[in-house]
């Protein structure tokens, strides 16, 4: 038969112990705490290698420096001045207008005289053109000739020359007449009379050029030049380029 249990027995008996002997649990004692510092452990120390001076490579042999090279402002340019004189600034006297005529080595413009409004014509001559001593040379002799045939009457006037950093500037009077090859295509012929009375001035300068030592070597019905429109303009002679100077009994090339 079940017999009822007493309160008292609610908790179980084990080995004589106590419930609550049994949930109780002696706490674990704490780990020792040391006191003292740790040793300090010395690392051997490494080996050390002598030191070797890293080997000296010879000196490289120091390239001669060139030469001190005077740069001009123009590619072409063989030489510092064309007209080996020292002259005014052109843009300080004149002011270029329209193009006139273009040609080998320059190109001519139509220029004013800033002091009296006068016009006249300017030959301006690339440096970068002048790739040669002898391109530079038939500058200065075009000039020279042109200064030494001055006072003929049927030969272009120089009212000056000038020099900047990219051209030779000639100054020369206007002839607004057009070139004699223009004349002769416009009226398709000339009277024998009017022929006759162009070709003696162009007879006349060849003889007054040969007179002073001059040849002109390139004459032609372009390289002449009228003043004006009017029929009984006058006749210039221009371009002495490709002139040069001769003496009698020496031929020349």
């Amino acid at each position: 038969m079940w017999r009822s249990r007493s309160p008292d027995d609610s908790v179980s008996h084990t080995n004589g112990e106590t419930g609550s002997e049994l949930g109780t649990k002696e706490p674990e004692s704490p780990l020792p705490v040391q006191n003292k510092p740790p040793e300090q452990v010395t690392m051997p120390k490494p080996e050390t290698k002598p030191e070797t001076k890293p080997e000296t490579q010879p000196e490289k042999l120091k390239k001669p420096k060139s030469p001190h090279m005077k740069r001009v402002s123009s590619a072409g340019l063989r030489t510092e001045s064309v007209l080996q004189t020292k002259t005014g600034n052109f843009k300080e006297y004149y002011s270029l207008g329209r193009k006139l005529g273009q040609g080998q080595f320059g190109t001519t413009f139509l220029c004013v005289e800033k002091s009296t409004g006068k016009e006249y014509a300017c030959k301006s001559i690339a440096k970068r053109k002048l790739l040669t001593d002898e391109d530079v040379e038939d500058v200065r002799r075009e000039i020279q000739i042109m200064h030494h045939l001055a006072g003929h009457p049927n030969v272009i006037s120089i009212k000056g020359a000038y020099e900047d950093a990219v051209a030779v500037h000639v100054v020369m009077e206007l002839c607004a007449g057009g070139e004699l090859f223009d004349r002769i295509i416009q009226r398709g012929h000339y009277t024998e009379r009017k022929a006759a009375a162009l070709t003696r001035t162009i007879v006349g300068v060849v003889e007054a050029c040969h007179s002073l030592g001059v040849m002109h070597r390139d004459l032609k019905p372009e390289n002449f030049l009228f003043v004006d429109q009017e029929e009984d303009s006058p006749l210039k002679t221009i371009d002495f380029g490709l002139s040069i100077f001769f003496k009698p009994g020496v031929l020349g090339v």
